[in-house]
């Protein structure tokens, strides 16, 4: 199946919003063996959306647009794609009610704004949108051969329609051959390193597999990619070669799928039945906002205290003024004393502590930007680690804490062993 995306919006041409769901929706269509060969992104003008949906559908089987479906006089795509196709706009009334009641809930008033969103072009089949006003709208093209779907641009909304709508209806009315995906998740070596360890593994892949290594900051997902005649064998084939991977990388593999290193803590956490808390400097709450983000954490985390400034660390976690003095706060000796002072402070068993320059000022000859100490321990021992990154802050705090949760993963997975 070969996908064309377009996205409409005069906010995107001018970098005022990043187009982040043509890349979830690319993602999401590789994962039932469908092809984007392009994504085109026009403004808010009629002509230039119908010369967008003719070139695309021309050359595409599936075309999915994304934004102009609001309320306000700038959605225009609607009236764009019932003049592309010849009809009139029809008012819908189950659109109607829907946003009624949607509108009763939040206690808004209904407009006339409102009113008029519910003229659809009439031959949209429309698919109803829980998570917003705008229905998704399914036209078929060329006697049911091809397929254009139009979706609001609001990121939730998208993807509610594309979960629980779009994609269904996409299998359902193009059955291909079986295409299936197993995502391997690791941390602590670098894709050139992983690349070199499973050279020989690459080689002996079964014809019509890939594999594909997706890294981010400290770390790198491995995508194997396969397609077979029947499900059975697909599975089968990516569940053998999953196995093999574990075997050949155990030191760095943390999880599949879309587990995160904060998952796999709180699974381990929640077995011990201990909590954890972080010390945190440099990364300003960065590693707690990613543990709360998971839900559930509350069995497993304790709190955080984020001690930026030295007069903070002395008071609040009892590092010592001659630590400071003679070691400075972005060092090992430092750090060591954060984690002790974060479990005599915190309820917890665990504590993690960073302290670093994350830039783009700050650093010296002997510690540039990106030099950043962390430790992770408990009450019997501390482990410490030395990273050096690059200058962009945002990245260096990220980095660090990716490396502090996996740190801390592997911390625990000794205490297991």
């Amino acid at each position: 199946m070969k996908v064309h995306i377009i996205t409409v919006g005069d906010e995107i041409l001018i970098g005022q919003v990043v187009d982040t769901n043509s890349a979830w929706i690319g993602q999401q269509l590789n994962l039932i063996g469908a092809r984007v060969e392009r994504i085109l992104s026009v403004g808010d003008q009629h002509e230039e959306i119908i010369a967008a949906i003719s070139q695309a559908l021309n050359q595409a089987d599936i075309v999915l647009m994304t934004g102009g479906l609001g309320p306000t006089k700038d959605d225009i795509t609607k009236k764009a794609i019932a003049d592309f196709f010849g009809v009139h706009m029809a008012f819908s009334q189950p659109t109607f009610e829907h946003i009624e009641r949607l509108l009763q809930q939040l206690g808004r008033p209904l407009t006339e704004a409102h009113r008029h969103q519910c003229f659809m072009p009439a031959n949209a089949q429309l698919l109803h949108n829980r998570m917003g006003t705008a229905p998704g709208m399914w036209f078929e093209y060329d006697g049911g051969k091809k397929v254009l779907v139009s979706m609001p641009g609001v990121p939730y909304e998208m993807e509610y329609l594309m979960e629980h709508e779009v994609l269904p209806r996409l299998r359902q009315h193009f059955p291909g051959r079986p295409i299936g995906h197993r995502t391997i998740r690791t941390a602590g070596e670098g894709e050139s390193r992983i690349a070199e360890r499973l050279a020989d593994f690459e080689e002996h892949l079964p014809p019509g597999m890939k594999l594909a290594y997706l890294p981010n900051l400290g770390q790198v997902r491995l995508r194997l990619t396969y397609s077979a005649d029947t499900e059975e064998a697909v599975q089968h084939a990516l569940d053998a070669k999953a196995a093999e991977l574990q075997a050949l990388l155990p030191d760095i593999i943390y999880g599949y799928g879309n587990e995160e290193l904060e998952h796999v803590l709180g699974r381990i956490l929640s077995k011990r039945a201990w909590l954890i808390g972080t010390a945190e400097s440099c990364t300003g709450g960065y590693i707690a906002h990613r543990i709360t983000a998971i839900p559930g954490a509350s069995a497993w985390f304790g709190g955080s205290i984020v001690c930026y400034s030295n007069e903070m660390k002395m008071r609040v976690l009892g590092v010592q003024p001659n630590t400071l003095i003679q070691h400075g706060a972005v060092s090992e000796a430092t750090v060591r004393e954060m984690v002790q002072g974060a479990l005599q402070v915190m309820p917890i068993d665990v504590a993690v502590a960073v302290s670093g320059i994350a830039g783009p000022e700050g650093g010296t000859p002997e510690k540039p930007v990106g030099t950043i100490w962390m430790a992770v321990g408990n009450r019997e021992r501390i482990h410490t680690h030395l990273i050096r990154a690059g200058k962009d802050r945002l990245k260096n705090i990220q980095y660090a804490g990716t490396v502090a949760l996996e740190m801390t993963r592997r911390f625990l997975q000794a205490l297991e062993d």
